[in-house]
């Protein structure tokens, strides 16, 4: 196969040919099944005995709660096209009904791999540990009445009980909620149906045993606790004086939550957004999950009162909600948690009192969470009580609560700084505590931007402006990922800290645009969506191939979180096609397929699932010998590329771009311990060592050499030689 066996269409915005759908249905996996895939892959970790025992818990959880966005956003997206007609075809040929169908005959066996773990696993594993998770029908009589009497002074008071009868409405079900449903005996009226929502969140799901009049439980060491949905079913008789309880069953529905803002019959954005993300509560229901043991009759009264099919059901045989199982999780239990370490911090930053002379010697690379992001807190802590700084901006898009971040740039306020920050309210589940930084930061006088109207900003930028001998000095700091110390400690991010005039003139640029009115159409040195960062990668991709023609020894490499956009994956394919190596590691949603014969067999894609979220965008072309190297905020999907501010920028410093290359993205794609290759089906196999090696980790690689790589140019010892690409 070949890209010119492809029919093409010229796109109706006039920015590139297209792929016309069926004809090339081949070249591309489906996006959905694509994340059901890389959900297998958080899953596999939840799955592996290797871990500790409170980590496998941690992904279990994690799988979990991605599946809940995944059904509140994506399936929702597919169920509202297959309600509207539409008929419409994906890039894969495929309609929303035939997409939806997939879906769950990918899902089912996951679902029921993820609760065979904690059945069968993970619960006789925690017990094993001193952690019991017991249900109230097993337990003595003391202790069900020590969990009675907390049930009847802190518990009973908040639940509402809510009958459905003539004289009742069906009530309302929030998304997310996690409820019973109770079938009660009335002597005189018969059965009747009632609702009762478990107060997840008010209360922890999972409830400490009381200790007994010792203070102690069964042993010092063992901490025993029931699911809050079971003592309450337990206790119901208190809820329900003078009838019989037959029946409770606990259930959650999930709901479309991918609410459109009406940005432009808004009077202001931020109002907007806070409607937007009440009408999550009431968008359509998605998806209702019912416990295994709930009667085929109860569970078709359920649906049908909430208007969904039977194909929306989802029976557990395991806990619902297991995205609650993090707080096992966070469990003070260190020998079952995998070991602690401690970030280095960069010696240019940690033996120099001034971070701005610092930085001016040279620009300063920090590989989070090997690095640690307390040097950022620092510079920005200086920057707020420095006297010579005359204005810091920034982006924020999802800051975290407690933010040192936030606090640093109020007190620049206060000390008399303009402060500017763009706050992206559209920041998906962040939303309310975005708003809330946001009504924070303008008490304190700091200028506030609530995003701009259509596209959200996910750049990654902060600039101080400094009045210095030799005139004003713009330090900027870029990144990929988000200005959270919380996030920093696990997500896999690059930051740079330079003073190079052209990028600082770009910042200024970007700023006037995201503030002001100002319409820039060109930058100097970074590439920005929506205006060049789409165009410049292309092109990019376009060089290398013609360099590679005429002197052969073409190389691209790229590490992303996702790889979706259609004109970003035929450009790789024509680029394998001419010969170039292609490199692609791929956490998430890969489209593209790799090894298909005449097309894509020169690529090779991996995908990493570790301990740390691998979370860097890396893009490298070996350019003939002249490397260059790209890093930023964008992946490669057509909302990062089209509807999004992002930013790419480049590494100057040739020492610094050695060890991107070479230290941080050579080392990725040599994993044979985390990695999974993809398949041109569509699948994910394990990466096998050669010749009877050890599996190389390469996390754990990085955890042993932090602090290793050049911290800013010219200060390497000598000691750390660049490896060859393998």
């Amino acid at each position: 196969m070949s890209m010119t066996d492809v029919q093409t269409e010229t796109d109706p915005d006039g920015e590139c040919d297209r792929p016309r759908a069926p004809a090339d249905q081949r070249l591309y996996i489906n996006r959905e099944l694509s994340w059901v895939e890389f959900n297998r892959r958080v899953l596999d970790e939840a799955l592996d005995a290797s871990h500790p025992l409170l980590e496998r818990i941690k992904f279990l959880a994690i799988f979990a709660n991605n599946l809940d966005e995944f059904f509140m956003i994506r399936v929702a997206g597919l169920q509202r096209q297959r309600l509207e007609g539409s008929v419409g075809t994906h890039p894969d040929g495929m309609t929303p009904h035939q997409q939806l169908t997939e879906i769950r005959k990918a899902l089912i066996p996951l679902l029921q791999s993820a609760e065979q773990c904690w059945n069968d696993e993970l619960l006789p594993s925690l017990d094993r540990a001193g952690i019991r998770i017991r249900q109230v029908a097993e337990l003595d009589q003391v202790s069900r009445g020590r969990l009675r009497q907390l049930f009847e002074s802190d518990i009973f008071p908040v639940l509402t009980p809510l009958a459905f009868d003539t004289s009742h409405p069906f009530p309302f079900i929030s998304n997310l909620s996690l409820n019973l449903a109770i079938i009660v005996r009335d002597p005189e009226n018969g059965d009747r149906f009632a609702r009762l929502k478990v107060p997840v969140g008010i209360y922890p799901r999972l409830i400490a045993i009381p200790p007994d009049a010792e203070g102690s439980q069964a042993s010092p060491c063992v901490r025993e606790f029931v699911f809050l949905e079971d003592l309450i079913a337990a206790n119901l008789d208190m809820l329900f004086p003078g009838l019989v309880v037959l029946e409770a069953y606990p259930f959650r529905i999930t709901r479309n939550a991918d609410q459109e803002i009406e940005e432009d019959e808004a009077s202001d954005l931020l109002t907007a957004v806070e409607e937007s993300v009440e009408m999550r509560r009431v968008g359509q229901p998605v998806r209702v999950e019912v416990e295994r043991a709930m009667p085929e009759t109860r569970c078709d009264f359920v649906a049908r009162h909430l208007g969904v099919g039977k194909e929306m059901i989802y029976r557990n045989d395991g806990p619902i909600g297991m995205a609650d199982l993090m707080q096992l999780a966070s469990l003070p239990r260190p020998e079952h948690r995998d070991p602690p370490f401690y970030p280095a911090v960069p010696p240019a930053l940690a033996a120099e009192e001034d971070p701005f002379a610092a930085i001016r010697r040279g620009d300063i690379l920090l590989y989070h969470p090997y690095d640690s992001f307390t040097p950022f807190i620092t510079f920005l802590q200086r920057a707020a009580s420095d006297p010579d700084v005359l204005a810091i901006k920034m982006t924020l898009y999802r800051v975290g609560p407690n933010s040192p971040v936030v606090d640093a740039l109020m007190e620049a306020r206060e000390n008399g700084k303009q402060v500017t920050a763009l706050i992206e309210l559209k920041a998906r589940f962040d939303e309310e505590n975005n708003i809330g930084w946001a009504r924070a930061l303008e008490r304190d006088g700091v200028h506030v931007v609530y995003g701009l109207v259509g596209v959200k900003v996910h750049a990654k930028v902060c600039m101080v402006v400094r009045r210095e001998p030799s005139g004003i000095v713009r330090y900027v700091h870029l990144g990929t990922g988000n200005y959270n110390p919380g996030t920093a400690r696990v997500y896999t991010d690059i930051g740079l800290f330079t003073v190079d005039s052209s990028i600082g003139a770009d910042v200024s640029d970007l700023f006037n645009f995201l503030t002001g009115y100002a319409r820039i159409s060109r930058y100097r040195r970074l590439l920005v969506a929506p205006v060049s960062l789409r165009s410049g990668l292309l092109s990019r991709i376009e060089r290398e191939i013609e360099v590679h023609r005429a002197h052969g020894n073409g190389h691209i490499a790229f590490k992303m979180n996702a790889l979706v956009d259609r004109d970003c994956i035929n450009a790789l394919y024509r680029a394998s096609e001419a010969g170039v190596r292609v490199d692609l590691q791929v956490r998430g949603i890969c489209c593209l397929r790799p090894g298909i014969p005449g097309l894509s067999e020169r690529i090779t894609v991996s995908s990493i699932v570790g301990r740390f979220l691998e979370h860097s965008r890396i893009y490298y072309f070996r350019n003939g010998g002249d490397e260059e190297i790209l890093s930023g905020s964008a992946d490669l999907m057509p909302r990062n590329l089209d509807r999004r501010v992002e930013i790419l920028f480049p590494f100057n410093d040739p020492a610094i771009r050695g060890v991107v290359a070479h230290q941080i993205l050579d080392i990725h794609l040599q994993d044979t311990a985390k990695a999974r290759r993809l398949r041109a089906d569509g699948s994910y196999e394990r990466v096998i060592p050669e010749n009877g090696a050890e599996p190389f980790d390469t996390q754990a690689w990085m955890i042993d050499h932090r602090g290793e790589w050049f911290t800013a140019a010219g200060q390497n010892d000598g000691s750390l030689k660049p490896r060859e690409f393998c």
